[in-house]
């Protein structure tokens, strides 16, 4: 039977602090740095026609700043549209009620947010409130779909013109 040394078994503690680190780095990190509920924070709704590729949890920005979060999405059995719930920081609940919103994407396959874009209105939105003005998502395969997929309006034909609009000239000698 070997007997165990000092420096294996500090190695083998050692191993396993870093081991839990990197756990508790990795956990902090898929919860986007945010513990517990938050508590000061308020909600406002905005209504979509298409969220795309859009999660909960997404982050909520103005101007790049995240400034808080979805907290819920739903559908509404009546007009069919996504009922997005945010909720935002409570240093920012002077938004004015004119305020727009609109979902992003970082990058070209990054993730999916809500981007803010306060107005100049002196009234502010409060707790519950709906945001009005509202940008849905943009669809970029069904957008490459159709930029592909779509053919020239006029394929040329007896009726072709030149760049001028002018009628392209006759090919056979007139009599």
């Amino acid at each position: 039977m070997a007997i165990r040394g000092p420096r294996l078994e500090f190695s083998v503690g050692a191993f396993l602090l870093l081991a839990l680190a990197s756990l508790l780095v990795l956990a902090v990190a898929s919860t986007n740095q945010r513990w517990g509920t938050g508590g000061s924070g308020y909600e406002l709704k905005a209504r979509f026609t298409q969220i795309g590729q859009l999660r909960k949890q997404a982050p909520v920005k103005i101007g790049g700043v995240t400034i808080g979060q979805v907290s819920a999405i739903e559908l509404d059995p009546q007009k069919f549209d996504s009922i997005v719930t945010l909720k935002l920081d409570g240093k920012f609940k002077d938004l004015p009620a004119d305020t727009s919103a609109g979902i992003f994407t970082s990058g070209l396959l990054g993730e999916s947010y809500i981007g803010l874009q306060p107005g100049g209105d002196p009234d502010v939105l409060k707790s519950g409130d709906e945001i009005v003005f509202t940008q849905p998502a943009v669809d970029l395969l069904q957008l490459v779909g159709k930029y592909m997929f779509s053919g020239p309006a006029n394929t040329g034909g007896a009726d072709s013109h030149d760049g001028n609009g002018a009628p392209a000239p006759a090919t056979e000698p007139q009599p």
